[in-house]
C-alpha cells in the first residue's frame, strides 16, 4: 500500500504545484513592478523551492553530446549496442575527426563502466563517463527502472546481473577493461572469476572497483550495520512494495527508489536541509551559480528507480548478511565462484578515506580474495579527504583518481596485448 499512498500524495499535490508554477511566472514577469523587490524575490524563491521539492524527477539525460578533450570540443554519439528488458549497453562513440584535432588516437582501450543498480540511474556517473572518454572507448550499463518492466518479462535477480555482465563483455568483444562503481563490485568480480575459469576470450584485461562492498564485514558503516542488525524477514516485510497503475510494471514487487532515497537523505538530514536553505537564499539573491550548482546535483540525486524484489533481497542476503563471495561460498546456478582462478586480469581498488557507505577496507579486500593475480598487475589506492560520491565524481576524482585508473588500464593493456575490437566511431 505504501507505493499507492506515495503516488496518491504526489497526485494530491498537483494543484499546489500548478499554483507554485503560476506564482513563479507572476513574480518573474517583467510587467510586474514588484518583481524585483524583496517581497517579490522571496515569493518567487518560495514558489520555486516548493515546486522543486514536490516535482517528479524522471530519468536525466546524459548530456554528453559534446565533451572537451585536450581543450578541444569532441562530439559523441550515444549508441545502444545491446539490450535486454533490464538493461541497455550504451556506447559513447567519439567523433574521429574531432579526436584527431584534439591530438588523440582514433580509438582507445575499451572500458565497460558498470553503473550501480541501487536506486539511481546510470546518469549519476555522468562525470565518471566524461572522464573516461578522455582516453577510452566507453560503454556503460544503463539499467532499466523495474516499475517500467511488465510482469511478463519475468524475474531479474543477483545471478541474472552476473549473466548480464558476462553478456555485455562478450558484446564489446576482445579483452576490454571493466570498472565497477559501488554496488556492482561483488557480481562483477564473480563474473570475472567465472570467465577466467572458463578461459573466456572476452574476459577483461583489468577490473577496477570503486567504493564497492566486496567484503562488507570490514569497517562497517551505518548501512552495513542496518543490514546485519535487521533479520532478513524484516527487509522482505518492510522494504518490498507492489507497483501500482499506471506503470508498465503494475503488480511487480519491488524495492522502490523513493524508499532508498528517503533512507539516504535521512542519514544526512541536516546537510540536505542546509543545502535547500542555501538554495532558497540563492534564489532570493539572484546567485545564478549557487542555483545552478544546487539544481545540477539534486536533479540527479532525486531521480530514482526501483529494484526488483528478488535482486534487492538477494543482494542483502548474499553481500551484506552472509558475505558469501568474501567467504568463498558463493555459487552461481550450482557452480562455485572461485576467485583463485583469476590469474591474468589486473586488479585495482579505489576507496575514499571518508566513505560512509563502503568503509575503507571493504573494496581492497578483493586483493586478498584474488591471490593469484601477479603483483605487477595490482593497485590499491585510498583517496584522502573524499566520501563515497567523491570516489567516482568531482574534482578529486578527475585530478587524482582518474589519472591513476587511466595509467593502470594502460599498463594492463600493454601487458595483455592489444585486443581485437572494432575501432569504428561516429
Amino acid at each position: 500500500m505504501l507505493y499507492a499512498f506515495h503516488e496518491l500524495a504526489y497526485q494530491s499535490a498537483l494543484p499546489f504545484r500548478v499554483g507554485a508554477q503560476m506564482a513563479r511566472r507572476f513574480w518573474t514577469s517583467p510587467f510586474n513592478p514588484a518583481a524585483d523587490t524583496a517581497v517579490g524575490r522571496t515569493a518567487y524563491a518560495s514558489a520555486e523551492l516548493f515546486e522543486s521539492v514536490t516535482r517528479r524527477y524522471g530519468k536525466p539525460d546524459w548530456k554528453l553530446e559534446a565533451i572537451e578533450i585536450a581543450g578541444k570540443p569532441v562530439r559523441t554519439v550515444e549508441q545502444v549496442i545491446w539490450q535486454s528488458p533490464w538493461c541497455r549497453l550504451v556506447r559513447f562513440a567519439r567523433n574521429i575527426g574531432d579526436l584527431k584535432r584534439a591530438g588523440k588516437p582514433a580509438s582507445g582501450p575499451a572500458v565497460l563502466v558498470v553503473a550501480p543498480l541501487s536506486g539511481h540511474y546510470a546518469t549519476l556517473l555522468r562525470g565518471t563517463v566524461e572522464a573516461f572518454l578522455q582516453d577510452h572507448d566507453v560503454y556503460v550499463t544503463d539499467w532499466i527502472n523495474a516499475r517500467q518492466v511488465p510482469l511478463l518479462e519475468g524475474r531479474f535477480d543477483f545471478f541474472d546481473y552476473i549473466d548480464h555482465v558476462r553478456r555485455m563483455l562478450a558484446e564489446i568483444g576482445g579483452r576490454a577493461h571493466v570498472v565497477g562503481v559501488c554496488q556492482p563490485g561483488p557480481p562483477v568480480l564473480a563474473a570475472c572469476a567465472m570467465m577466467a575459469e572458463d578461459g573466456d576470450e572476452n574476459r577483461p584485461l583489468s577490473m577496477t572497483f570503486m567504493g564497492s562492498p566486496i567484503d562488507a564485514r570490514l569497517s562497517p558503516t551505518v548501512t552495513n550495520q542496518l543490514a546485519e542488525e535487521k533479520p532478513f524477514t524484516w527487509f522482505r516485510s518492510n522494504m518490498i512494495h507492489t507497483v501500482p497503475l499506471p506503470y508498465a510494471g503494475f503488480g511487480r514487487r519491488v524495492y522502490p527508489g523513493f524508499v532508498q532515497l528517503y533512507s539516504f537523505m535521512s542519514m544526512n538530514e541536516e546537510r540536505h536541509r542546509d543545502a535547500h536553505w542555501d538554495y532558497f537564499n540563492s534564489l532570493i539573491d539572484g546567485d545564478g551559480d549557487g542555483v545552478e550548482k544546487h539544481e545540477e546535483f539534486y536533479d540527479e540525486y532525486l531521480s530514482v528507480l526501483d529494484l526488483t524484489e528478488e535482486f534487492y533481497l538477494q543482494t542483502i542476503d548474499i553481500v551484506f548478511q552472509q558475505h558469501l563471495l568474501a567467504r568463498g561460498l558463493l555459487e552461481h546456478r550450482g557452480r562455485k565462484v572461485d576467485l583463485t582462478k583469476i590469474t591474468d586480469i589486473g586488479l585495482m581498488t579505489v576507496e575514499g578515506e571518508k566513505d560512509d557507505i563502503s568503509g575503507v577496507g571493504q573494496t581492497q579486500a578483493a586483493h586478498g580474495l584474488c591471490p593469484n593475480i601477479p603483483e605487477d598487475r595490482r593497485v590499491l589506492y585510498v583517496q584522502p579527504n573524499v566520501g563515497h560520491y567523491g570516489v567516482f565524481n568531482g574534482r578529486r576524482f578527475r585530478d587524482e583518481i582518474y589519472p591513476r585508473v587511466r595509467d593502470f588500464i594502460a599498463q594492463n593493456e600493454a601487458l595483455g596485448g592489444v585486443s581485437q575490437r572494432s575501432a569504428s566511431a561516429a
